[in-house]
């Protein structure tokens, strides 16, 4: 039974242990475990059912601690962890030898973030190994954001969510490798294109792969309810279209009428991108648990984090 708590020794414990506990951070709930424990490691992947080739994401407590991950930092990866670190971006950077081939999918790069969570850090700086921690969902499945989302998922699977409340950005981390020792997005996320580029200049954006991906949530179908969800830029003709149908409605900041909507959720009615993407996974699970035939999802505009809400609903209405 999976015991929903704010007590970070016992998750210490846990972890010390080689169990895996589900951790929070500032983008979505992650699935904890020692990197250098195959057991634990393990448990991760058979958990989530995610396949072995997808790699997974290294948390450590500091910038400092970047070198004993990685073989080499690129002077424009070294800019981007001291602008943005604790935050959502993840870097994908030549490993050490010693960083097991299973987190990594058997490539020679890893990907390493400082997550921006106070519990979170404190549970880093507690333990003598960093946290391998994707998303703490079944693969493929909509993210948790909360604690409650993600014993709903593990019951029975895993002992432990370590509770930090609900997550303040709401969607993953941005994915950056390199390239020749150039930034290249693998997966857009809660750090958007323009502050990026306002650190590093222009970058080139590389995010689906579905062989070997370079990163974590490359995979074309992803993040997914399992009620049928379509994005659309015209809510009223989609309305139109399903209105014989129970229609779930997820929009950006203006209310639509029609007899056809069973229930509807607005992201920020003030037309917030941020408030928007801390919002979006739990108004996904809210509107997937109301027995509906189909999920309308409104396009957003195409900037700053409406890029990434963008990315992930489209991620999620593939078939």
């Amino acid at each position: 039974m999976t015991i929903i708590s704010k007590d970070i020794s016992k998750a210490v414990a846990l972890l010390i242990a080689e169990d895996i506990v589900a951790i929070p951070t500032e983008t979505v709930y992650g699935l904890a475990g020692n990197i250098y424990s195959e057991k634990a490691i393990k448990a991760i992947f058979e958990t989530k059912k995610r396949p072995f080739f997808n790699p997974l994401i290294v948390h450590i407590p500091s910038v400092d601690s970047l070198s004993t991950i990685v073989d080499y930092i690129p002077k424009k990866a070294q800019l981007l962890a001291d602008a943005f670190w604790p935050g959502p971006i993840t870097l994908v950077l030549k490993k050490l030898q010693n960083i097991p081939d299973l987190i990594t999918a058997g490539k020679d790069t890893v990907a390493v973030r400082v997550p921006n969570h106070p519990v979170t850090l404190e549970l880093l700086n507690q333990l003598k190994f960093p946290l391998a921690a994707p998303s703490a969902n079944p693969f493929s499945s909509i993210s948790p954001t909360t604690a409650e989302h993600v014993e709903t998922y593990f019951k029975d699977n895993i002992k432990m969510v370590l509770d930090g409340g609900a997550c303040k950005s709401g969607i993953e981390s941005t994915i950056i490798g390199f390239e020749n020792d150039e930034p290249i997005i693998y997966r857009l996320g809660s750090t958007s294109i323009e502050a990026i580029e306002a650190v590093v200049g222009t970058i080139q954006i590389k995010n689906k792969k579905e062989v070997t991906p370079d990163a974590p949530g490359m995979l074309e179908r992803h993040y997914a309810p399992k009620t049928i969800t379509v994005l659309t830029d015209n809510v009223l003709d989609s309305i139109k279209k399903y209105s014989d149908k129970r229609i779930g409605l997820l929009v950006f900041n203006s209310e639509f009428e029609s007899e056809a909507i069973s229930s509807q959720i607005i992201l920020s009615k003030n037309g917030s991108l941020e408030e928007a993407a801390s919002k979006l996974y739990d108004a996904l699970h809210q509107l997937d648990h109301q027995d509906l035939d189909v999920i309308i999802a409104e396009e957003f505009p195409d900037y700053g984090l409406g890029k990434s809400i963008n990315d992930r609903l489209k991620r999620a209405t593939k078939r």
